[in-house]
């Protein structure tokens, strides 16, 4: 029978990291928010390789007393409570007094530190856990803090750490969120040497949001406010321009503490869905000051998370403020604007006379900038061009639309590499038309055949583009103007780690500067898009994706997101193009469903039309 041992210290924080200390950027944030509880107005951030070989933590708070520089390393030594009554009213980031002791078991810290009153400081070195010496120093009013070759003496645990890029990733990210947080606090980060955030405490939230996420979502961006008895919630939420396709740019903070929350997650973007239904998360910044006793902060050692005494009022709480906010703004956005209407309506008059394929969609005349930037419609026939190209793919439907770049020569060579199945899939049907410019009708062997041009589109451009990253041989169009994108730091080490996924897919990126970067080429199946709202799309799928996929699997996705060039539900398509769509579609390499899942192909027997018409039983 085993006997019951106690563990010795140097063992219990060892074990108590595995939970504080996950990665470089737990550290940071620990040592952070002490900064921030200690008073600080400036705090520096340095880090080395990711913060794997180096952190650096440099703060002018009120500093620690030469007498608790060795206490503040021992197991659950705290100045931020002193008894379990305290917890239920914290104001504090911290109060568990783990952070310091399990962070010094994994790796070597150095602490200085001096208060007002001393014309000295005191310096404690730990290393592994151990104590090195302790000595007066010279050093300014405040903390540093350097932790250096973290997990040194955990092995298994840095096998786990990601590349150099994303770990300062992760760091930068942590950064952004704390500056949220605390606007009346200067913080900077250098990452390597290189400044990456620098905020000026202004004590504006306004200003932190510009200088962190940029001109464009300043200024797309509306104010959120409302108040209870028990609760206030404030902060700003984005309209449907800087959407994005993942939940990174979401922020929630209760009393300034930044968590992780899916139920007020989900209140803000059902709020926000009620207006713009889009396939996209909102920006928003959401800050809930509640007071303590209504909160249970003491969850989780990381406090990412904590317990509401009441989430379902926490819920409809944030749900109305979100949804008034937005209510008010759109209402604003509606102004008539009588010269816009009667422009508009002359277009109309005009477009009447015109013939109908080289109509506008009708969805575009509700956009003002298609109307005062209307002057002539070309006077080509569109037929001229889709004619003459027969056995071409449609990815331009429109003759305007024709990259000047792409001779025809290298379609039919892109066309004559792509065709390597050669056994049809379904018959060969004889076309009757089109349904609502959605549909394409069509017989064979005393069936009827319904095809989504769209899905059917899609799945011949997406079978098309596979095969040339399969074959290494994407097409590119060189762009008459290179867009260069100015990325945040944890959207710039994505793009590092599948630089060559980007380029294998037939991207072409140059490097612009420090977190920017130049896109040349883009692969010619993907048609006019708008380039950088692809890109920063693909970024955000292969960020969900996460670094475990394999080349294949991310290869998959951008092909999936290639697809957008596709024929449009209500594009009118001449009996040619119908025909030629329809023959593409019979010998690729499964015609019947999309790159999504959805069917392409649905048909019915001459026995399921007279069930329908109780012609038989």
């Amino acid at each position: 029978m085993k006997r019951i041992n106690l563990l010795d210290i140097t063992t219990s924080n060892k074990i108590a990291a595995g939970e504080v200390v996950e990665k470089p950027s737990s550290v940071v944030k620990e040592l952070v928010e002490n900064a921030i509880d200690s008073g600080a107005k400036n705090i520096t951030i340095e880090i080395s390789d990711g913060g794997k070989k180096l952190i650096r933590i440099i703060d002018d708070g009120s500093g620690i007393h030469p007498d608790d520089i060795k206490k503040a390393f021992l197991p659950h030594s705290t100045s931020k409570i002193k008894s379990i009554e305290d917890i239920s009213k914290i104001n504090t980031m911290g109060f568990r007094g783990e952070a310091l002791a399990s962070i010094a078991s994994v790796s070597k810290v150095t602490l200085k530190s001096r208060i007002t009153g001393y014309d000295y400081g005191r310096k404690i070195s730990i290393y592994g856990g151990k104590l090195n010496k302790i000595e007066d120093t010279a050093c300014n009013l405040g903390t540093t803090v350097e932790v250096e070759d973290l997990f040194f003496n955990v092995p298994a645990r840095q096998k786990f750490l990601k590349s150099s890029s994303r770990e300062t990733a992760y760091v930068s990210d942590i950064i952004l969120r704390l500056s949220l947080a605390n606007t009346d606090i200067s913080f900077r980060l250098f990452s390597n040497g290189k400044k990456s955030i620098n905020t000026f405490g202004t004590g504006h939230l306004i200003d932190t949001i510009r200088c962190l996420y940029g001109k464009n979502i300043y200024e797309n961006i509306t104010p959120i406010e409302k108040h209870s008895d028990i609760a206030s919630v404030s902060g700003y939420i984005g309209n449907s321009e800087i959407s994005r396709g993942s939940r990174n740019n979401q922020s929630i903070f209760v009393n300034k503490r930044y968590i992780k929350d899916k139920s007020i997650t989900a209140a803000v973007e059902r709020a926000f869905k009620s207006f713009l239904t889009i396939n996209k998360f909102p920006f928003f910044i959401i800050f809930l000051d509640i007071f303590p006793e209504f909160i249970d902060v003491n969850v989780h050692p990381s406090k990412l998370e904590i317990k509401f005494t009441d989430s379902r009022m926490i819920f409809k709480f944030i749900f109305d403020a979100v949804h008034e906010s937005l209510r008010e703004s759109l209402k604003d956005s509606f102004t008539i604007d009588t010269e816009y209407d009667s422009e508009k309506a002359k277009i109309r008059e005009e477009l009447v006379q015109l013939p109908i394929d080289l109509k506008p969609a009708e969805d575009a005349l509700d956009k003002i900038e298609n109307y005062k930037n209307v002057t002539k419609v070309k006077e080509q026939p569109i037929h001229a061009y889709r004619e003459s190209n027969k056995g071409l793919d449609y990815s331009y439907n429109k003759i305007d639309e024709i990259p000047e770049e792409v001779s025809k020569e290298d379609r039919e060579l892109s066309r004559e590499n792509s065709e390597t199945v050669k056994e049809p899939k379904f018959p060969k049907l004889r076309i009757i038309g089109q349904f609502n410019n959605t549909y394409i009708i069509g017989e064979a062997l005393n069936t009827l055949f319904l095809i989504d041009q769209h899905a059917a589109h899609e799945k011949i451009l997406f079978e098309k583009y596979k095969n040339e990253i399969k074959n290494s041989n994407v097409i590119s169009q060189l762009l008459i103007s290179p867009i260069v994108i100015e990325l945040k730091n944890y959207d710039y080490s994505c793009y590092i780690e599948n630089k060559d996924v980007f380029k294998n897919t037939g991207f072409n990126i140059d490097i612009f500067g420090d977190n920017t970067i130049s896109i040349r080429e883009v692969p010619i199946i993907l048609g006019k898009p708008n380039i950088k709202n692809l890109f920063i799309d693909i970024l955000d799928n292969l960020k969900n994706m996460g670094s475990g996929e394999t080349w294949e699997v991310k290869y998959y996705h951008i092909a999936t997101m290639a697809c957008k060039a596709a024929i449009k539900a209500h594009d009118k398509l001449s009996q040619i193009e119908m025909e030629d769509l329809i023959e593409k579609l019979r010998y690729i390499e499964d015609p019947f469903n999309c790159p999504h899942g959805r069917p392409t192909i649905i048909k019915f027997t001459t026995t399921d039309l007279e069930k329908k018409f109780k012609r038989i039983q």
